[in-house]
């Protein structure tokens, strides 16, 4: 296919115009003259058979042919822009965007990722977290990190690790916690997911009969959570593997090696995205993160 003629330095010219509705202030930015500028978009034009700009005694403003053209030129130099700002040192850095639960990102993910960079020095990753609720097509992401039952419309999901819950807190309320019938009487800090606290009573033994009203915080993060159980203002039933450095440093502590598991932890794509060489580095390094953590 042979592309038609484009007038690449007119249309610069009326972008930089039509951002600034001014051309003096679009002779600086491209670093020619007045003149230039208005010769160019006059040329532009010509070439159009439309008006582009009203001229007025005081500035420029946009005609409808204007501001039909301006958007689409817009994204296009943008891209055009983000693609050049890849190269880095005579190389092409491709882009991958991963979202994360949160606590997963600080707890896990994290500690890792400067492995990942040392291995892939010109992968540029874009990290965003989210609260377990993500839409990938809508934010352009290429991966999602996902807490539940790996059931999500549309996607392919693999399953990095079960995340198995138990109740942390600060130590001065595990120092008062004798049986796991103790913790009813405490705040109970809770996810949006009702079963979890039940199901943990239950696999403690506690009777049905004994078992407390839930009826603490709700919490749309783990981190969050964990956070107000250090301050000491309740229990937590969180994922234990995502707070192993607060534990080692005594911030709180697991009172109980009770335990109950109410999802993994997924690696979760678009079935209508195919795989690029950049998402399947990111894959086969992560699943080799896992596996290493699984043997320690």
């Amino acid at each position: 296919m042979v592309r038609p003629y484009l007038p690449l330095n007119a249309l610069r010219a009326f972008e930089a115009s039509a951002r600034h509705l001014s051309f003096t202030r679009a002779a600086i930015e491209l670093c020619v003259t007045q003149a230039a500028v208005s010769h160019q978009v006059k040329l532009l034009e010509e070439r159009l058979g439309a008006s582009l700009f009203h001229r007025l005694p005081r500035g420029l403003a946009l005609t409808d042919e204007g501001r039909a053209l301006l958007p689409t030129l817009e994204e296009a130099f943008d891209r055009i822009g983000g693609l050049l700002d890849q190269f880095e040192g005579g190389r092409f850095r491709e882009v991958l965007t991963v979202g994360a639960v949160g606590t997963f990102a600080v707890g896990w993910l994290l500690p890792r990722l400067s492995r990942f960079r040392e291995a892939h020095p010109f992968v540029d990753l874009r990290l965003s977290t989210n609260n377990n609720r993500v839409d990938i097509a809508a934010e352009g992401l290429d991966y999602a990190i996902r807490f539940g039952d790996g059931a999500w419309h549309g996607t392919d999901a693999v399953r990095l690790f079960d995340a198995p819950l138990s109740v942390l807190c600060a130590p001065e309320i595990a120092r008062r916690l004798r049986e796991p019938a103790d913790v009813g009487r405490e705040t109970l800090l809770r996810s949006y997911r009702s079963d979890e606290w039940p199901g943990w009573f239950a696999a403690a033994g506690v009777e049905p009969s004994a078992m407390p009203p839930v009826k603490g915080p709700v919490f749309d993060s783990s981190s969050l959570m964990v956070e107000v159980a250090i301050q000491g203002a309740g229990v937590a039933l969180a994922p234990v593997s995502m707070f192993r450095r607060p534990l080692a440093l005594g911030l709180i502590e697991q009172p109980f090696a009770v335990t109950v598991c109410k999802g993994a932890y997924w690696l979760t794509s678009l079935k209508s995205r195919p795989e690029t060489p950049t998402m399947r580095a990111f894959r086969d390094w992560l699943f080799a993160m896992v596996a290493e953590d699984a043997a320690a």
